[in-house]
């Protein structure tokens, strides 16, 4: 109905439960609205400066996409968290330091844009929430991030994934799991090698231009071998080699985690904390269609970890790596 008929008819309510009586209620026919007066629901809401930030306000409850860039914003607004129809979330060029757990809240967010701020993590409590069935585009880039969480890559929906310009020292240990990614750029970053899971992706595009990468030594590995293999490695190997079920109700919660990042010989067996490690030579086209060059010499190729679960695959992988040199 028309605005002011309905103030009108709500303080007539007011009255009425206060006792009033009905004599005295200013009452009168509600005339419908006309259709110039009736809003549509906003779904779309770009705010670029800090002037135009709402304060006072609140957001539309029926937002589907949010952008506030460029007003200086130290912390995400809880009035922000509370828009469940949310696909679109943009806060680029803020100065935002802690990402709030409550974001995994937004079940139907799709894209989170936090380029340009001052973030120096990323929660593993949200790669843990809602946000690994809905989550496809995620931008970190020019932040402060030296690593990702284990639980980073329970993010499986992923797509498109940027961290350019951060201080990342290594890649998530389990990237190979994002079996949706396409897009993936780190450019600029602290990273010496990447990990074994990395052969497992399959890329559209990726730029990991400006890293230090690591002149690859085989003949130089780093030996943690423990022989005779102890219990728990023995046990952790058969666990993972034969797919036993294991979880928290079975086995403490530290066990469980190491399980989950058990390492993968070349010859397809497990190994935990006993093993041989060496970065090779990858040559990113195995695993992108498009790649941006490593570096101003036009290389295409980077240095990839390989495990081996014992001096007997060591050898054989030695072999034949001096044979076709």
């Amino acid at each position: 109905a028309n605005a002011s008929n309905l103030k009108n008819f709500l303080s007539a309510v007011r009255l009425a439960h206060q006792g009033t009586d009905i004599g005295a209620l200013p009452l009168s026919t509600l005339v419908p609205a006309k259709t110039s007066e009736v809003e549509k629901p906003k779904t779309k809401m770009i705010i670029t400066s800090k002037r135009d930030y709402p304060l006072t306000k609140s957001f539309p409850y029926s937002l589907e996409h949010l952008q506030a860039s460029y007003c200086k914003l130290a912390r995400i607004d809880m009035r922000v968290l509370c828009l469940k129809k949310l696909r679109k979330l943009d806060l680029s060029h803020n100065h935002i330091k802690v990402l709030p757990a409550t974001i995994g809240d937004l079940t139907c967010l799709q894209e989170l844009n936090l380029h340009d701020n001052h973030l120096e993590s990323f929660s593993g409590a949200l790669c843990n929430s809602t946000l690994q069935k809905s989550l496809q585009f995620l931008d970190l880039s020019q932040n402060k991030i030296k690593a990702l969480p284990i639980q980073f890559c329970q993010l499986r929906e992923l797509v498109n994934l940027k961290l350019d310009d951060n201080e990342l020292i290594r890649l998530p240990f389990k990237i190979g799991q994002l079996d949706h990614l396409r897009f993936l750029s780190a450019a600029r970053n602290k990273l010496p090698f990447l990990p074994s899971d990395f052969r497992k992706l399959c890329l559209e595009n990726l730029d990991l231009f400006g890293n230090p990468f690591e002149q690859p030594n085989p003949l130089v590995p780093n030996i943690q071998l423990k022989i005779p293999l102890t219990l728990l490695e023995s046990a952790a190997r058969a666990t993972v080699n034969h797919r036993i079920p294991y979880g928290c109700h079975l086995l403490p919660s530290h066990l469980c985690e190491d399980l989950e990042v058990a390492k993968t010989c070349q010859c397809g067996s497990a190994c935990l904390s006993s093993f041989i490690q060496i970065t090779v030579t990858m040559n990113l086209h195995h695993v992108a269609h498009t790649v941006v060059l490593v570096d101003n010499m036009g290389g295409t190729e980077a240095p990839i970890i390989c495990y081996f679960c014992s001096l007997d695959c060591y050898s054989q992988f030695l072999d034949r790596y001096l044979q076709s040199n």
